[in-house]
């Protein structure tokens, strides 16, 4: 009997072949799980310096709080979360160019990103061009629905709207504004302007501070010129330390003259001179005093991670539990494809800090609670009033069309000569 050569039969030649096909199998499976495997990067988006840094980096503490405690219960998909961190430098341009870094070089999934309207409406356009993902987790002005954009912070009818009619109902009837000269303070003015005139107030002056500046004294002049019963405050970052003290020098006291600040919350005033705004209010969906089984626990792990003297705030609950909310979008949509999630988070309901929010399928926006409360001597808030359900959200007030809103906006725009912020500063 002649040998025969191993393999050489035609069953031999299948065997061979069979053992390459399953090779190139088994090897090209294996880079795509290693490519499974690899980190899904998200992008944090906010000020690290500048003089929004004393809001923003609290931001960004609570979106890797939130980020850790996923990747310590597995990840998400089988995968690690690797957060990309960009210092927007509290200017508008530096915001958009590292929106476009994140997309187009790091190679994010999804933006959290911004404080400031100017900052968001200078990213929109990036975000938009790329079909992005933003997640923006700060109380605004409304007027704005972004396909690409889900918003989780307040709408004006869920914080500014309450605080003008709590104001009223329990302080007085005349009333000043005052904020920094950029978008949102202005058209924030503007809502409340159309709802005092709607109820029967009084306004009695409006007064703008440029962004970051310390230049408070003639608007503090006005303020004590004008008499008003209270006054409400969009003054954001730094200014806030020389508008307070100002009022605390010219004999306006918290028991003379209350002021309540839709843009102060718990973390701002660890760096505000406490003496100048200890009985003053504040108005949030949320603040630390919120007695819930998920505050007590965030306010736990969140001290347990940056310190025991740390404070949480509105702004820091919500950045924490829009990292969540994306996450479990994310995880029933099993998959991180921008349209797939966007339309998931559509019909996400989470039970958050403050209680049960949900993002309104029509609007991109999140239902929120309100609550007002007093500024203590300890530099902690104390509620003295809650709404005590989430607040559907409505971007754009009924007092105006929507084509009148937005030729506002369109308007405002081109008299800063194309900038969502007043680029001169008054004399």
């Amino acid at each position: 009997m002649a040998f025969q050569a191993p393999f050489t039969t035609s069953k031999g030649v299948v065997f061979v072949a069979a053992i390459v096909v399953l090779a190139a199998l088994w090897f090209g499976l294996d880079r795509m799980f290693a490519a499974d495997a690899a980190p899904i990067r998200v992008g944090i988006l906010h000020s690290r310096s500048g003089p929004m840094a004393i809001s923003e980096n609290s931001m960004v503490d609570a979106e890797l709080l939130a980020i850790d405690e996923i990747n310590a219960n597995g990840g998400l998909l089988g995968r690690k979360i690797l957060p990309v961190i960009a210092d927007g430098k509290s200017d508008w341009p530096t915001f958009a160019r590292e929106a476009e870094r994140l997309i187009t070089q790091e190679n994010v999934s999804v933006i959290f990103g911004c404080w400031t309207s100017a900052s968001r409406k200078t990213v929109a356009p990036v975000i938009e061009k790329h079909g992005q993902l933003m997640i923006y987790p700060m109380a605004y002005e409304g007027l704005e629905q972004s396909p690409n954009i889900i918003y989780t912070g307040a709408a004006p009818n869920q914080q500014v709207i309450p605080a003008i009619k709590w104001s009223l109902d329990h302080i007085g009837r005349r009333i000043y504004l005052i904020g920094s000269d950029y978008v949102w303070p202005r058209s924030i003015n503007e809502i409340m302007k159309d709802t005092i005139r709607a109820l029967g107030a009084e306004l009695v002056g409006e007064d703008y501070i440029f962004f970051g500046s310390s230049n408070v004294a003639k608007a503090v002049e006005r303020i004590k010129a004008a008499q008003p019963d209270v006054v409400l405050s969009s003054v954001v970052g730094d200014s806030n330390r020389a508008f307070y003290q100002a009022l605390t020098e010219a004999g306006l006291t918290a028991t003379k003259l209350p002021v309540v600040s839709v843009s102060i919350g718990e973390e701002e005033l660890r760096s505000l001179p406490i003496a100048s705004l200890q009985g003053h209010y504040s108005a949030w969906s949320y603040f630390e005093a919120i007695k819930t089984p998920e505050n007590a626990r965030f306010v736990q792990n969140f001290r347990a991670r940056y310190g025991a003297n740390r404070v949480t705030s509105d702004v820091i609950a919500t950045s924490y539990f829009s990292v969540r909310l994306w996450a479990k979008a994310v995880q029933e949509a099993q998959s991180l494809d921008v349209e797939r999630v966007r339309r998931t988070m559509l019909t996400e309901t989470l039970d958050a800090q403050e209680g049960l929010i949900s993002v309104d399928p029509y609007t991109q926006h999140t239902w929120r609670s309100f609550s007002v409360g007093k500024i203590r001597p300890d530099g902690q808030i104390e509620l003295v009033w809650t709404i005590n359900h989430p607040i559907r959200p409505v971007p754009y007030p009924p007092t105006r069309t929507k084509a009148e809103w937005e030729a506002f906006l369109s308007a405002m725009f081109s008299r800063w000569g194309g900038s969502w912020a007043n680029p001169v500063e008054a004399n």
